[in-house]
């Protein structure tokens, strides 16, 4: 059947629009031309929306304008009857030269062994077949000798930004537009171009409910139930999803279910360090949900959060940093262009502590970049606290360009505030409002210095802030925390919305320094990753009685520090930082607050037992944690239940336990 003028023009104007994928075109043209080393079958695959189908189309148009007979056939309208696919493809195995294209092959894969070993080998003379399926193909093309050098596998990856800019252009959308679209789309085709229809109206941009309604189906396709839903919503916030994560936001049973299909789908990377979607998925999906469902999206974020700050607590020290990287990764884009939060790995930087040899580099990048009190001030840090201090340089390279030093302090003493106007000031301020207890400490990041060689925003300044924000992730016994900067209007607005307030500033050799800071008595670091999560909610900072902290926790933050309390209950040096410390179930005065909280946690507990529900809930909770089971699952069989039954009671005993804890506070 040939084609029409219509058919022409159409196949002309897609030719136009696809944009890139010259590597794949070139393997096309080879096969259509009849080469002698072309292979004769081309499997092209990738995520829906990623351009298979327009490769198809160009194949279908290149071999048309050569003459050859095409014949295309989508797999939707197939089934797992052979039959069928050999009948559809019937002329490809009767004429000479036949183009066969088969889309959408996911759809039959199960017919991909008896399409290589039996319908293939049937072609007529210079046929060939090209192939799009969401699914890589099976291995045994390539472990079969025959095959493997007939056979060309093309994976079609997303446009890079700049064939993004391009397929934007050829659709008309202005430059000044093109960068908040190719930021959104990651790469794919059909967001790309569902994004310059959107402004081909003259509308505002914005992913409205009928885009990312027609992306979710497109790019994602039919899901197999309500848990795989709830999975991808997960995927699509945190930076990587491994089990662990997704059993910590899912539960259990929802995380074993799915994770396994996650890891194949053809919008999801499977790398060393767990699962990555797509950009376009994960832009699409996320933008979806918030515009579905608000409240989901936030709770999703939430909880992710809380899972981020567990891993990181959890984490060693040399996987710290990548732990509080991937946290970072859900405040991708509160700030500006001109202070990107970044959260990205910089493996061409090192970040080491402070070596005797590193000191006179790190007093003249002081001198030259703050001045000579400023460079007094660093060298006194750096005989008084040098492990504090940490220094960078490029990988390679033994000259330092940046340090930065994180004070730990206990107690003010007049040598530092004699050589520091900043630390002097300081003290005054937390003496005054926000005196330090027994067994507490402040931290200050101080001196965030570098060469004048560097450009800003630099990874410097990233790794910098990244290592600020594991401290206070991982900290035990913290009560403040500060961050001395000098322009203070640049970064207010981040450091306000991460819940720091300036609290002082002082004079340095005529520079003046702005130190901002929060109490984390007043909101634990528990609370502070909930708060930081939730869309249009500035974390607390503000100062107040460390007594008094504690009793302004939220359920939600109640809930985590009890569940703390239980996992340390035989971790005494790590109960005794609790932050219910700092809540009324330890009076203040006492003089052993720490037995003071296991008694009113024990109280609590042995309130438990009222009624069955609650005898079974009591114990699952004593179990667990008060006779220190080595694992969940070691409990559940000490009690002789079920697992799933067994996490049942355990549940109820924690919620009942917040509950009574809360009446205590009331």
């Amino acid at each position: 059947m040939g084609s029409t003028p219509l058919d022409g023009r159409l196949a002309a104007a897609r030719a136009e629009a696809l944009v890139g994928r010259d590597a794949e075109r070139a393997v096309l043209d080879r096969m259509l031309s009849g080469a002698a080393e072309a292979p004769l079958v081309a499997y092209l695959h990738g995520p829906g929306g990623i351009g298979k189908s327009w490769l198809l189309r160009y194949a279908g148009r290149q071999a048309e304008l050569a003459g050859r007979r095409v014949v295309p056939i989508d797999a939707r309208y197939l089934d797992a009857d052979p039959r069928r696919l050999a009948e559809a493809a019937a002329v490809a195995c009767e004429e000479p030269g036949v183009v066969l294209l088969i889309d959408t092959f996911e759809r039959c894969r199960t017919l991909e062994a008896w399409l290589r070993d039996t319908f293939l080998p049937r072609l007529a003379q210079g046929a060939v077949v090209v192939l799009a399926s969401r699914v890589a193909p099976d291995v045994e093309w390539s472990l079969d000798p025959g095959w493997a050098p007939l056979f060309a596998e093309l994976v079609v990856r997303p446009l890079d930004a700049a064939q993004s800019d391009a397929l934007l252009a050829a659709r008309g959308v202005p430059a000044d537009r093109r960068p908040e679209l190719v930021a959104f789309a990651g790469g794919s085709p059909l967001a790309l171009s569902l994004c310059a229809s959107v402004l081909a109206t003259g509308a505002p941009w914005e992913p409205t409910g009928e885009v990312l309604t027609t992306l979710v189906e497109r790019l994602v396709g039919d899901l197999p139930g309500p848990a795989h839903r709830r999975a991808l919503e997960v995927v699509a916030q945190a930076y990587v999803t491994r089990e662990s994560l997704l059993r910590a936001v899912l539960g259990d049973e929802d995380a074993a279910e799915v994770f396994p299909w996650l890891r194949q789908l053809p919008y999801v990377e499977a790398t060393p360090e767990g699962l990555h979607p797509h950009d376009a998925v994960r832009s699409t999906l996320a933008a979806d949900l918030r515009w579905r469902d608000p409240e989901r999206y936030e709770e999703v974020r939430v909880r992710v959060s809380i899972a981020c700050l567990h891993e990181a607590r959890r984490a060693a020290e040399d996987d710290a940093l990548v732990r509080v990287a991937e946290w970072m990764f859900l405040f991708r884009d509160d700030c500006g262009p001109d202070d990107p939060y970044d959260w990205r790995p910089h493996p061409q930087v090192e970040d080491a502590p402070l070596h005797p040899a590193d000191v006179p580099a790190v007093l003249r990048m002081a001198q030259e970049s703050e001045g000579p009190a400023a460079a007094a001030a660093v060298a006194h840090w750096a005989r008084r606290r040098p492990q504090g201090f940490r220094v960078y340089r490029y990988a390679g390279s033994p000259a330092p360009v940046a340090f930065v030093a994180f004070l730990q302090l206990e107690a003010p003493l007049s040598e530092d505030r004699a050589a520091d106007p900043v630390i002097a000031a300081l003290w005054d301020f937390v003496d005054k409002a926000a005196p330090l207890g027994p067994d507490e400490h402040l931290s200050v990041r101080r001196f965030a210095v570098q060469s004048g060689r560097v450009e800003r925003p630099s990874p410097f300044l990233d790794l910098i802030g990244r290592r600020a924000v594991a401290a206070d992730l991982r900290a035990r016994g913290r009560a403040m925390s500060f961050a001395v900067v000098e322009d203070a209007e640049r970064v207010r607005g981040y450091l306000t919305s991460a819940g720091l307030q300036e609290v002082v500033a002082a004079d340095v050799g005529g520079r003046e320094q702005h130190v901002f800071g929060r109490d984390w008595r007043r909101q634990p670091v528990e609370q502070w990753v909930q708060d930081r999560a939730r869309t249009g909610v500035v974390p607390a900072a503000g100062w107040t009685d460390a007594a008094s902290a504690g009793d302004e926790l939220s359920r939600e933050a109640l809930a985590e520090a009890v569940d703390e309390a239980l996992r340390t209950w035989h971790v005494p040096r790590e109960f005794a930082t609790s932050v219910l410390l700092h809540t009324r179930l330890a009076p203040q005065g006492s003089t052993d607050p720490v037995a003071d909280l296991r008694g009113a946690v024990m109280a609590a507990v042995d309130a438990l037992p009222v009624d069955p529900a609650g005898v079974k809930a009591y114990e699952a909770l004593t179990a667990t944690y008060l006779s220190a089971s080595r694992t969940h699952q070691a409990a559940a069989r000490r009690l002789g239940v079920p697992y799933g039954t067994y996490r049942r009671h355990l549940g109820l005993a924690k919620e009942r336990l917040v509950e009574h804890l809360l009446r205590r506070l009331a």
